[in-house]
């Protein structure tokens, strides 16, 4: 009964922005954690940024750049000086019982958004 449906991405030139969504199926308080993930072609998928109530977690290749956080049905990702590494597919994920850096942590994912950044 849970579904995660991401949006926002797209291509953008090196320095750029780009807010990415996740609209979500029941009300995002129910999710003890939420999160990010990426995974560019032929790389391992990575975790981006995480959410937790009242607390945040990021990748060092994106902190002070990247900003996670939550409304009532929807989660966020607001990236700025992207650069062209941060190209991938990005996923929503999220949980309702743990909250932990790395894929297996969490329940539900969704589709994915592509993110392309060019030099």
């Amino acid at each position: 009964q849970v579904h995660l449906s991401e949006s926002g991405g797209g291509s953008v030139n090196s320095g750029g922005s780009l807010k990415l969504s996740c609209a979500t199926s029941i009300p995002t308080d129910n999710f003890f954690c939420m999160g990010w993930f990426r995974q560019a072609p032929g790389k391992q998928r990575e975790p981006v940024a995480v959410s937790r109530i009242d607390h945040q977690t990021y990748a060092d290749s994106v902190q002070g750049r990247f900003t996670i956080f939550r409304e009532p049905n929807t989660l966020y990702l607001q990236m700025s000086d992207l650069k062209p590494e941060d190209s991938a597919m990005y996923y929503c994920v999220a949980d309702s019982r743990r909250c932990a850096f790395l894929p297996g942590a969490f329940e539900h994912w969704g589709q994915g958004t592509q993110v392309t950044v060019s030099s």
